[in-house]
């Protein structure tokens, strides 16, 4: 990591880790994760970064003479201070927000030159998976694009974000006691492996995950990428069917309460809620 988000990251960890109210936990196995080291002085700033975290959640406040263009910037105020400033969350986000739109123009030129799908051919089925249940183009095509976005925006975090992060870590959350509990790549392999993934039917897995410490089951932020099939469609969390273990509520909202972060859709049109 350069040395300026080094300073910066030493600076700003513990500040958001602070006003999120996050507990530490033992850490899971995670391959995209950054080590997060604190020193003495470090720690003796905290107190004096508090300070400025809530005046710059203050001055994001309804009425404030300041615009703030970011999505981003608005939705999690927080990230002013981890990133130093409107213009740098404004790039953060337009940053990922391009890794969408190149995914949707890379997946569709291929698969339909210069054109997008149909809502016809976006409903067609293509194919089955192990348990028999159908799988539509616009899947296929929701799968494919998610490949390439998630390969460009781990490229966007690696030059842009400070902190740590988990890229399409699973998780398996139980809301009834609000417990969540992470879950291994091997034994996600090994579920998916048998030809039917009804075993993870408790299970959650974000596309990116921002943490603003080392509690690798918190987030400050989580994203995940969607891409409506056709494009007129406006894109939306997926709401969990009568068979699910979150019936009735969407992604959106279990990603909230599992992980505390504001949950936010990334796709060619922008970052929504």
């Amino acid at each position: 990591m350069p040395a300026r988000q080094t300073v910066r990251w030493k600076s700003a960890c513990l500040l958001l880790a602070s006003a999120l109210l996050a507990a530490c936990v033992s850490t899971p196995q995670r391959s995209e994760r950054r080590d997060l080291r604190l020193d003495t002085e470090t720690a003796g700033r905290i107190r004096h970064a508090t300070g400025a975290a809530a005046k710059g959640a203050r001055s994001l406040a309804p009425g404030a003479s300041r615009e703030v263009a970011s999505t981003l910037a608005r939705t999690v105020p927080l990230l002013l201070v981890l990133l130093e400033s409107d213009n740098a969350v404004g790039e953060f986000e337009e940053r990922l927000v391009e890794c969408a739109r190149q995914a949707e123009r890379q997946v569709n030129s291929t698969s339909f030159g210069n054109r997008a799908p149909t809502r016809q051919e976006c409903g067609e089925e293509v194919e089955v998976d192990g348990c028999s249940k159908p799988i539509t183009r616009a899947m296929l095509l929701g799968q494919q694009k998610h490949v390439l976005a998630l390969q460009c925006a781990q490229e966007v975090l690696e030059q842009l974000w400070p902190a740590p992060v988990s890229l399409e870590q699973r998780y398996r959350y139980y809301p009834s006691t609000r417990f969540l509990e992470t879950v291994s790549r091997e034994e996600e392999a090994r579920l998916i492996a048998q030809g039917c993934t009804r075993e993870l039917w408790r299970t959650i897995k974000p596309d990116i995950v921002l943490h603003a410490d080392r509690n690798w089951r918190r987030s400050a932020l989580t994203l995940d990428f969607k891409f409506p099939c056709p494009d007129t469609n406006d894109p939306r969390w997926t709401r969990y069917g009568e068979s699910s273990a979150y019936a009735g509520s969407t992604q959106g909202e279990i990603y909230k309460a599992a992980l505390g972060g504001e949950p936010l859709i990334i796709s060619p049109r922008g970052v929504t809620p």
